[in-house]
């Protein structure tokens, strides 16, 4: 058995560190009779686990939902950070050519044109959105995400973020007009905001699932992601309404 600072130095962290995770239940020290924290080899193995996973970027509280799983939590949570990774790859590919093109532009003397720049910020913007909606998502809905983001392009984004803004803008006046939810235009508008909906998630339940996760908790959202979310606003009377329109097309 191991007390604290002996097993930390073992372990190449610090104390502050093993006290935290013994407070978040991810690794629940032992005590000795005098009241201080004692940590066995198992626990070396288990510590490692953890910081295995935190470097490549797992959450804590994900990562004790991974180690009170059957079998090695290594396993799935590597290879769903390595598709992760490779997602972010890909946005990180598309920037550094726009930047580059960016650049070219500039050493022959011009002016790099808005469009450009603009999508610099896109693909850079599209980066650090997934690093906190990750959480929303399943093992199975990030794999099928990370696939689906290969698709997704900065010029995709852009036409379905105009098409989202039209589409609520026409059920916030189809509501505010009291129209019959039930009524031709109002199984139209459902009709549309189902499509853009499986647009992003392909029909999937486990991303439609991760979809309705991020949306029920937009209370908590960073600070730019609400932002970046308010030509989106869905009010309660639109969501009401959607809804409405969804049902009766169903009957």
């Amino acid at each position: 058995m191991y007390r604290a600072q002996e097993f930390a130095k073992l372990a190449g962290v610090t104390v502050r560190a093993l006290h935290h995770y013994d407070r978040m239940g991810l690794l629940k020290a032992r005590r000795s009779q005098a009241g201080y924290r004692l940590y066995s080899d198992n626990d070396l193995a288990r510590l490692e686990q953890i910081v295995a996973l935190k470097f490549i970027g797992v959450p804590l509280k994900r990562i004790r939902g991974l180690l009170e799983r059957k079998g090695d939590p290594l396993d799935g949570a590597l290879r769903a950070q390595r598709r992760v990774l490779e997602g972010k790859r890909l946005l990180l590919d598309r920037a550094i050519a726009a930047i580059v093109e960016a650049e070219q532009t500039m050493r022959n003397g011009q002016a790099p044109e808005t469009a450009a720049l603009k999508k610099i910020i896109e693909v850079i913007v599209m980066q650090d959105n997934r690093n906190w909606m990750d959480q929303y998502a399943n093992d199975a809905a990030r794999a099928k995400i990370d696939e689906r983001r290969k698709l997704w392009s900065p010029e995709l984004q852009e036409r379905v973020s105009r098409q989202w803004v039209e589409l609520i803008a026409e059920v916030e006046a189809a509501a505010e007009h009291k129209e019959d939810p039930a009524g031709a235009h109002a199984k139209e508008l459902a009709s549309r905001w189902k499509l853009l909906v499986e647009e992003f998630t392909g029909g999937d339940p486990d991303v439609a699932q991760s979809v309705k996760n991020v949306w029920a908790d937009r209370a908590n959202w960073p600070e730019e992601a609400q932002k970046q979310a308010q030509p989106f606003r869905i009010t309660p009377e639109v969501w009401g309404f959607i809804q409405k329109a969804m049902g009766a097309g169903k009957g």
